[in-house]
């Protein structure tokens, strides 16, 4: 047993083994105190075949792992003869099983070694891009402690092409260093005539305890399983998973024999498998029924849920699993166009519909609420520190009910790439639309034109974004000119991919703005030199279809 932490835990299980007539060799950490090393020597002095090897400093991916497992085993092969297997584990590893049947699986196969060993052509878990590499550069300095050295050193070797020269017969072999050896191949591990000249090109190795013995192994061995009894999983970043008591019932389904890394405070874990209890069948250890669970969790941990973004994962530009939690909807130019747009939309298609959520006084909810799910407030400065956040809370604050939200030249332009790119996106544009309001104010013609030709810029590098071949939003675009000309269609179209379901035709639009002497405004800016291009083809003598005269209530259309 390897330990360093949690000796209390240790000792415990050490005393699990030891009084099931399983003698046990303990190596401490030798940066563990002397206090709490005399504390566990007193723990288990009362057992007689629990024994301590030499102590060596045993820091992540150097020699002093294996130092330790080498005087450790020859502890144990000098002192119990009658020892046929040798099982490699740490002090946070717990049994999972009944000591009893782990002996009675390897008294049946008597002369196998169970130890994960394949080429590093076969590995694809190795992290930190080193494989073949790990055994032909020198590896000098702490990956851990001294990352900056380490790196740099890795750099120059690469960059002078240096390359170590592996001894002879030895063909590098990775896999966990959890194993279970034969007497007989420990030995000849450890009674090698070359150790010496091994040890010395293996002490340069990059986290040699993943390969020394994983290598030899093929040397010596003739009958190996290349896989490991202990149950040991691993994330997408290479750190080992840590059970805790609710993966109680996981741990059970994967049928191994030994189980790390466990939670030092998981009583329930240690309670539950530190007993002689007999399993219900002496099953074949199999990990692989569990890997579907790590699998998703991985997924999980990585991807996250869609739309979901938090203070423990908040995953990188383009990384996310959907950029929104649910499909929404924006308008361009409707309520520029249409009276009571906004009221309309929600009676028709039964969603939440907003104003402008990103203009530029404040956040316009729908009903004008100055609070809405999720605690969002309608402050501009708020929401203007995130639009991002802003958006992306307020859909997953309101999964399950359709979002729609007016969007125009005048709001914040911060979150249009956003939305074009954005698959839940749904973005219809009249476009040209936003000359209405200004046609209809009475204001110097001046400001009107400078207000119009900043208002025209921002719209055609929106439209930009939409026509680009990375937008991933379903767009719609109309010009003013056309839409006016035969609103109906448009509007069945766009409650139609709102709705879906519904499969009804509309019998009920909202009331059009007067555009009477519209074409005469374009003309005007024309003839101040600012060429609106966004509209389409409007004629000067106000001739156009589709504009009814005003009513005090939506019509019917037969």
């Amino acid at each position: 047993m390897l330990c360093h932490t949690a000796l209390d835990r240790a000792a415990q299980v050490a005393r699990h083994w030891a009084e099931r007539d399983c003698p046990v060799v303990i190596h401490v950490d030798k940066r563990v105190g002397r206090k709490a090393h005399a504390r566990l020597l007193k723990q288990l002095e009362d057992l007689g075949n629990v024994r301590f090897s030499r102590r060596h400093s045993c820091e992540w991916g150097t020699w002093g792992l294996i130092a330790a497992t080498q005087d450790a085993s020859e502890v144990i092969l000098a002192e119990f003869p009658g020892v046929r297997h040798v099982y490699l584990a740490s002090g946070a590893c717990l049994p999972l099983r009944p000591v009893g049947e782990l002996i009675r699986y390897l008294d049946a196969r008597p002369r196998t070694d169970f130890i994960e060993s394949v080429t590093t052509e076969d590995v694809g878990w190795t992290v930190g891009g080193l494989d073949v590499e790990r055994f032909t550069l020198r590896f000098p300095f702490s990956w851990r402690k001294q990352r900056r050295l380490f790196d740099w050193y890795v750099r120059v070797q690469r960059r002078v092409g240096f390359r170590r020269k592996v001894p002879a017969g030895v063909v590098p072999h990775l896999g966990s260093q959890w194993w279970c050896l034969t007497r007989q191949t420990l030995s000849a591990i450890l009674e090698n005539p070359d150790r010496d000249e091994i040890d010395r090109y293996f002490r340069r190795v990059w986290i040699p305890d993943e390969s020394y013995f994983q290598t030899l192994v093929r040397q010596v061995s003739p009958n190996v399983e290349s896989r490991s009894l202990t149950l040991s999983k691993f994330d997408f970043q290479g750190k080992p998973h840590i059970f805790y008591d609710d993966h109680l019932q996981i741990l059970r389904r994967s049928d191994c024999f030994v189980a790390r890394k466990i939670w030092p405070h998981a009583d329930k874990l240690y309670r539950n498998f530190l007993t002689d209890n007999a399993s219900a069948q002496a099953a074949e250890p199999n990990p692989g029924k569990i890997d579907r669970l790590f699998s998703k969790a991985v997924e999980r941990r990585t991807k996250g849920r869609a739309g979901l973004y938090m203070q423990s994962r908040y995953p990188n530009e383009n990384w996310e699993n959907g950029r929104t939690a649910a499909p929404y909807a924006v308008f361009e130019g409707f309520t520029d166009v249409f009276e009571n747009f906004e009221v309309w939309l929600g009676k028709t298609t039964g969603t939440r519909v907003h104003g402008h959520l990103f203009a530029p006084d404040r956040v316009e909810f729908a009903g004008r609420e100055t609070v809405y799910n999720g605690a969002l407030s309608d402050s501009a400065t708020l929401r203007d520190y995130t639009p991002k956040g802003f958006l992306t809370n307020l859909l997953w604050n309101t999964r399950g009910e359709r979002q729609c939200l007016q969007f125009g030249p005048g709001d914040n332009q911060a979150l249009a790439t956003f939305m074009a790119g954005d698959p839940n996106a749904q973005i219809s544009v009249i476009s040209g639309a936003w000359a209405v309001p200004l046609f209809h104010s009475n204001r110097n013609f001046s400001d009107i034109r400078r207000e119009a030709a900043q208002l025209q810029k921002i719209e055609a590098e929106f439209l930009a974004m939409l026509r680009s071949p990375w937008a991933k939003a379903r767009v719609r675009v109309w010009t003013l000119a056309e839409f006016v000309e035969n609103p109906m269609e448009p509007l069945q179209t766009v409650v139609d991919e709102i709705s879906p379901r519904s499969m009804r035709r509309l019998t009920e639009v909202p009331r059009l703005t007067d555009l009477s002497g519209f074409g005469q405004f374009l003309q005007n800016l024309r003839n101040q030199g600012m060429q609106p291009v966004l509209m389409g083809e409007f004629p000067v003598n106000d001739d156009l279809r589709g504009n009814p005269p005003r009513r005090g209530r939506p019509y019917l259309v037969n």
